[in-house]
């Protein structure tokens, strides 16, 4: 509904500045909801619509602000019009504002604010989203928690505005370490253990094998001879190497069932062994491939064709570089898919990587290469058990569940559960999430267990406890009635705050599909929990008339609603008690 509002403010900018309505809309946005007493709901400035390009910058922006502001006329939507700081803002009838807002969060419901003008302009289309991607044979190790959840965000939102997405595991599945894993098995490994805990025995497998070839050159020998065998597509080595793969697949899926994540493709380096001679040919067609001294085979990515930027796609040997299994996918991908956009989610140290892949795309003629994008994120730090071993992301993910469940069963307020270690791994996940999603993905931050599981501040224990709070307000109480609805009872400052809040959701999730980052959603809903938290402790619904109580309700029902949206969008299961 604050489409209504702006669109009703705008119209009146628009026939004092000539300009076009749609242009003024979007310079038109809700302020946000501070601590001090906030009285008006919308601001505008001239300069927005300077930096956009539609206005000259005027001699005394100042003056011309205070001008426009005198001739704007207060009328049934807007009460009170004031200038400061160079910006107008605007008052909206409060009556209004209960009414038309409540009604738009109910009406709208799951699609609550992505139906705004706002998100008008972003096209429904067909992304790929390659996420997660963790390398077989391997525990999964923790180190790949940031891409897995990013990139289940990222389709989440790209799939609420309409797009078709397909979400596709990219398995680590190939290259010169399965050569050594190969023939370390051959000589180290136990088919009864590899049934028995299969990504264990893989690991100490792994280990000795490496620790082996350090002391002893025909180790490597028979990695490295493994590894031809698997490229030339040796029937027993394959057989040995699938079983690893399906092995890890079943064990991750597991991990992917605990996050509420799920993939429309497993995919793998493996899979483009035989695409990247095709891929090969094309970049030799084209000239861009180049022989090195060393014997390798690169992409000369200089301006001066120099070879001072390379990427290397082979090695002396004439194995293949995930370089060019990358390009390999890339080029399939646009076949099969078609794609508007294709999103990969790996740490930053991958930057350049990407980078290059992305330019090799387009000397090869490939336009479709800009729809191409890389999200990079930092690393955490300090992310241990209490054991403080190596971490892997089952022991992160048990270890959460348990502190969870240690602290709900010190909690005076927590409630009988039917599935106490379901809530407890919900809430612990929540928290995990949160923590990762408040700052900005390409920062690094530090781990605490400590501060991540706090019930208050701004934690996604907090999320979860708030949205449980307003399920058992309304088990109590009911809904809240419509039919007793009355705006009159929503005066109070607390409750005005957040309707004001429900104003600016279609306003972060447009900020959130420019760049991708979720901690815009994630500080809006820590906010809305704040105010809600407030609200519930200020407005009281026991002991209320019925219209007030039943009003109250109605509030507190919308705030649940648009909680649980925002938190389902982060890739979070909301609970209803704890």
């Amino acid at each position: 509904m604050a489409c209504h509002f702006r669109r009703s403010i705008a119209a009146q900018l628009s026939r004092l500045l000539g300009q076009p309505v749609e242009h003024i809309v979007r310079a038109v946005s809700a302020v946000p909801v501070s601590k001090k007493q906030q009285i008006s709901d919308f601001r505008f400035s001239l300069s927005s619509l300077v930096e956009s390009g539609f206005i000259s910058l005027p001699a005394d922006i100042h003056a011309q602000t205070q001008r426009l502001a005198e001739q704007l006329k207060c009328d049934s939507v807007v009460t009170d019009v004031t200038v400061s700081n160079g910006a107008i803002y605007f008052q909206i009838n409060r009556n209004l504002l209960s009414k038309l807002v409540l009604q738009q969060v109910f009406s709208d419901g799951v699609h609550y604010g992505v139906k705004s003008e706002l998100l008008s302009e972003c096209s429904k289309e067909n992304v790929v989203v390659e996420f997660s991607s963790p390398n077989i044979a391997k525990r999964f190790h923790v180190g790949h928690l940031r891409s897995t959840i990013i990139g289940n965000f990222i389709s989440n939102l790209k799939e609420v505005l309409g797009s078709h997405v397909t979400r596709i595991n990219y398995l680590g599945d190939w290259g010169m370490q399965f050569g050594l894993l190969g023939a370390g098995f051959q000589q180290f490994g136990c088919q009864e253990k590899l049934q028995r805990n299969p990504l264990h025995h893989l690991f100490e497998v792994y280990v000795q094998a490496n620790k082996a070839a350090e002391e002893d050159d025909e180790i490597q020998k028979s990695a490295q001879e493994f590894f031809r065998k698997l490229e030339e597509g040796d029937g027993q080595t394959l057989s040995l190497w699938k079983q690893f793969r399906d092995i890890s697949i079943r064990e991750y899926a597991g991990i992917y069932k605990r996050l509420g994540i799920h993939f429309d493709e497993y995919s793998g380096e493996s899979f483009y062994q035989d695409k990247v001679q095709d891929a090969l040919k094309l970049l030799e067609s084209k000239g861009l491939l180049k022989s090195m001294n060393s014997g390798t085979t690169v992409v000369d990515l200089s301006e001066a064709g120099d070879l001072s930027v390379y990427a290397t796609v082979l090695r002396s040997d004439g194995t293949s570089l995930y370089f060019a299994r990358d390009v390999a996918a890339a080029l399939d991908r646009m076949e099969k898919y078609s794609f508007d956009k294709m999103i990969y989610v790996t740490d930053k140290s991958q930057s350049n990587h990407f980078q290059q892949v992305f330019q090799t795309l387009k000397m090869m003629g490939y336009h479709w290469a800009e729809c191409c994008q890389h999200v990079p994120f930092g690393r955490v730090q300090g992310m241990k058990t209490r054991s403080g071993e190596v971490v892997f992301l089952e022991d992160v993910l048990d270890e959460a569940r348990s502190r969870m469940l240690q602290n709900m069963a010190v909690s005076k307020t927590t409630k009988e559960l039917d599935n106490p270690d379901d809530t407890a791994e919900k809430v612990g996940i929540a928290a995990l999430i949160v923590q990762d999603f408040k700052g900005s993905l390409l920062s690094d931050y530090q781990f605490d267990w400590d501060r991540v599981l706090q019930s208050q501040g701004d934690t996604g224990v907090f999320l979860q406890y708030t949205h449980a709070r307003l399920c058992s307000l309304e088990r109590m109480f009911g809904p809240g009635d419509q039919k007793y609805f009355s705006p009159q009872c929503l005066q109070e400052p607390q409750a005005v705050s957040v309707l004001q809040h429900f104003l600016r959701y279609d306003e972060v999730l447009y900020q959130t599909t420019e760049d991708l980052q979720p901690k815009h959603i994630t500080n809006y809903l820590l906010r809305l929990c704040h105010l809600l938290a407030v609200a519930h402790k200020s407005l009281t619904v026991k002991g209320s008339t019925p219209e007030v109580a039943q009003t109250r309700l109605y509030l507190f029902r919308a705030g649940q609603l648009v909680l649980a949206n925002g938190m389902k969008l982060l890739g979070i299961t909301p609970v209803d008690k704890m």
